[in-house]
């Protein structure tokens, strides 16, 4: 009786351990939000707000972001200033753009060193926000959009647009 009791003890306590492991092990997701909120004295004057989830829940994950750019043929990087608000996973990019060149942000984010999401925000000539990507792949039959890593050829290619969404 009690090995019977200890085996089902055991069978509920590992099923419990992997049915937690699958739901935090979720896919994560990172937004851009431009323009900022200019009454929101954490977000004035900054260039854009970034946005990182576990689901659907706002989750506190290692940020970097460095802005990209082409300028004379000649390529450049610069790392951005990211600051984390008080809202957990919340954090405001200061950025303006150079007066030449062809520009575009690249901000990754990591847990304990291991990639969780990217965007890659192409500039327009006027410095504006003209597209927002995150690379992702679908799992389980599509059922998730996994977020995978910005590919060197992907920030080529918006900087070659120079923000023009129609070269593409």
């Amino acid at each position: 009786m009690l090995r019977s009791l200890t085996s089902r003890f055991a069978a509920v306590v590992t099923l419990t351990f992997v049915v937690s492991t699958v739901a935090l092990s979720g896919p994560p997701w990172i937004a851009v939000e431009y323009p900022v909120n200019p009454h929101d004295p954490n977000t004035r004057g900054a260039f854009m707000t970034v946005r990182t989830y576990h689901h659907g829940d706002l989750m506190a994950y290692e940020i970097t972001g460095t802005a990209e750019g082409l300028v004379d043929g000649k390529r450049q990087s610069a790392k951005l200033d990211i600051r984390r608000l008080p809202q957990a996973g919340t954090y405001v990019v200061r950025w303006q753009k150079p007066a030449k060149g062809s520009w575009a942000l690249h901000i990754a984010t990591t847990r304990d060193g291991n990639h969780m999401a990217s965007a890659l925000v192409d500039i327009d000539a006027s410095g504006r926000v003209a597209s927002v990507a995150v690379p992702s792949r679908p799992i389980e039959g599509g059922r998730w959009l996994v977020p995978r890593q910005v590919a060197a050829a992907e920030i080529d290619a918006a900087l070659r647009s120079g923000g023009d969404l129609a070269s593409r």
